[in-house]
């Protein structure tokens, strides 16, 4: 409850209970439940079997995972076996954004420029700062662009739609619900999510046991070194004109979003911004530390050598020849976690209310209402969803007046559960 950056977990019944208005996918309850009660769900695997095209898309992070001895044609070889019928990187599309991201920049007065690579800061800005969606850039990320250029290359060949089957290894929640929900854009070519760590099992299994490539095991995009490193740190903003910086850490972004919005900041023209520490290699769904994660992605990189120039135009070519016009995403929408009503006037009336909660509440955030801060509490009340009696520190006044600590127990018991004040009831009492 205290880890979550837009304070959307509540306590109730000794369980967490989630604001779906506020969630914004980053995955940090997920990080530090201590008893593992979170799980992401993922689509049937055996769903691909459905399609005679089945691709695997995945992101470079994923062979950043994997020891040094086991090579990126083994793990291709592990996906085909598995069922897929080819594999092709996220990052193949990053030389055609790049031309597109830079386009965009040239062309949009509002500055800075947020990143639109990472859906839980898309939906963080949305959220928390929604005076900021405007800054947010309307082109399209990798996973969506190549995604798209995959789906119209193979109706281009005369392959139906209804055959073609793109399915997407995800290091982490939020793009789980970016290609199931999507922001900017009325559907993901995406057709099933798997999770990382799901497939890495599946793979490492098959490479353990000796696997030996065929000829046609291959990924078949090749990254240049800039595509390789686009999901870590410092992997977009390297490559934009103009003034930028790379913040990981969702905290970090926070920080300095709030500096943006306080218009503390000014001459920068661009900001990465990711939710994870060292960006997609920090993804709650990779089973590999993030940092030998990063290493080896960089080093991946550094082995390709010089890029051919020709390589990158004729990319670009293909991209702009398959993709086109659909590199844009629509305006986004702000939905701000602070509105307490729709109507302005009833709006304004529950943040009197709350600003005289405030006054009464003891300010110091414990947390054992249920709730996150006093704030939210306040705020949980004046919307109905909360009551005075939560705090413990009102309770005591209370209780020198008309609430017995009977009453006040069972209050909390309410919240926490009962077995939460039961640790020491049934130990034994010492003689001694």
């Amino acid at each position: 409850m205290r880890v979550c950056p837009t304070e959307a977990l509540r306590v109730s019944e000794g369980k967490a209970h989630l604001l779906e208005n506020r969630c914004i996918d980053c995955g940090e309850c997920y990080r530090v439940c201590p008893t593992h009660a979170i799980t992401v769900e993922q689509d049937d695997f055996t769903q691909i079997f459905s399609y005679d095209h089945r691709i695997a898309l995945i992101p470079s992070v994923l062979l950043g995972q994997f020891p040094e001895d086991a090579s990126r044609e083994q793990v291709a070889q592990a996906l085909l076996n598995i069922g897929f019928t080819s594999i092709i990187e996220v990052e193949d599309s990053v030389e055609y954004l790049i031309v597109k991201l830079n386009e965009y920049l040239r062309n949009n007065p509002n500055k800075p420029v947020i990143s639109s690579f990472c859906p839980a800061i898309v939906r963080l800005v949305q959220v928390k700062f929604p005076s900021l969606v405007d800054n947010i850039a309307l082109v399209r990320p990798p996973l969506d662009l190549t995604a798209l250029y995959i789906k119209n290359s193979l109706t281009a060949q005369g392959v139906p739609e209804d055959k073609i089957g793109i399915f997407y290894v995800t290091p982490c929640a939020a793009k789980i619900v970016a290609i199931r929900k999507p922001e900017g854009e009325e559907k993901s070519e995406i057709t099933g999510i798997i999770n990382m760590d799901f497939i890495y099992n599946r793979i490492l299994h098959e490479v353990k046991h000796g696997i030996v490539p065929t000829e046609g095991a291959r990924v078949i995009s090749e990254l240049s070194p800039r595509s390789h490193t686009w999901a870590l740190t410092t992997g977009e903003s390297a490559h934009i004109e103009g003034r930028c910086l790379a913040i990981d850490g969702i905290w970090n972004a926070i920080e300095f979003l709030e500096k943006v919005e306080n218009e503390e900041v000014s001459g920068i023209d661009f900001i990465e911004l990711r939710a994870c520490d060292e960006s997609c290699a920090g993804g709650i769904l990779n089973p590999g530390n993030r940092f030998l994660a990063a290493d080896a992605i960089r080093k991946n990189a550094g082995e390709v050598g010089l890029w051919n120039i020709d390589g990158i135009s004729q990319k670009i070519k293909d991209y702009k020849e398959r993709v086109g016009s659909q590199t844009g995403l629509q305006p986004l929408s702000p939905r701000s976690m602070l509105k307490l009503d729709e109507d302005m006037a009833h709006a304004m009336l529950k943040m009197k209310r709350v600003n005289r909660l405030m006054c009464y509440l003891p300010g110091i955030d414990c947390g054992v209402c249920g709730a996150p801060t006093c704030l939210s509490l306040a705020e949980d009340i004046v919307k109905g969803r909360g009551s005075v009696s939560q705090c413990v520190f009102l309770q005591k006044i209370m209780e020198q007046s008309k609430l017995d600590p009977s009453h006040s127990f069972r209050i909390m018991k309410k919240i926490w559960g009962v077995n939460r004040f039961r640790k020491d009831c049934d130990k034994p009492v010492s003689n001694k």
